[in-house]
């Protein structure tokens, strides 16, 4: 098998949300739907010094983030109905919307957030990596919208050993949960303190 995973260059990205738009426009999700989203963090303030003047410690980012086809999904494991599969040749986690029954389960169990709950078709439904579009020899909609190129994919394998192995940064959740296929490039201020 070759796991497919995201890239996500965190210093460069502006928070633009091109790669939310064009995955919500490509999807045509309801609104409160978001298969990828872009989250800001920011922290610190202005502290006065004794003997004048004021100094900041001001941090922010933005990152990036959709369903990470995570080597070990708590998603497949919680739904009841064998709605959700990861597949055998790529790795891409998907949800059968015919199987689907909407418990919800599998949003709950997603540390990450991934699977979206449709209240108009009661089913759970996520990013599926495009696969679609990639049939086609084309990216998935939200790497090709980024306009600092911000966003890459392809092989797990591939990824790491250009990037690395950093799949967490500061706010997300323990990456030995669910063991993400995703390799991240912090911004300078999200990086885990070791």
């Amino acid at each position: 098998m070759v796991q497919l995973g995201f890239y996500i260059n965190q210093s460069l990205c502006t928070g633009c949300k091109a790669c939310s738009v064009s995955c919500k426009d490509k999807n045509n999700l309801h609104v409160g739907i978001n298969f990828r989203r872009v989250y800001s963090f920011e922290e610190g303030n202005f502290i006065q010094q004794p003997s004048s003047g004021i100094v900041q410690n001001v941090k922010a980012f933005y990152f990036s983030i959709a369903c990470n086809h995570c080597a070990q999904p708590k998603c497949t494991q919680s739904c009841p109905v064998g709605a959700i599969s990861k597949d055998k040749d790529n790795g891409v986690v998907t949800i059968d919307q015919e199987v689907c029954q909407g418990t919800q389960l599998c949003v709950k169990a997603c540390p990450y957030g991934a699977p979206q709950y449709n209240k108009k078709v009661f089913k759970s439904d996520k990013c599926d990596f495009c696969i679609d579009l990639q049939e086609k020899g084309e990216e998935p909609v939200c790497v090709s919208t980024c306009p600092m190129r911000a966003i890459e994919y392809g092989p797990i394998r591939e990824l790491r050993k250009k990037y690395g192995n950093v799949s967490q940064i500061k706010g997300m959740p323990s990456d030995s949960l669910t063991h993400p296929n995703i390799v991240i490039t912090p911004h300078r201020d999200a990086k885990m303190i070791q």
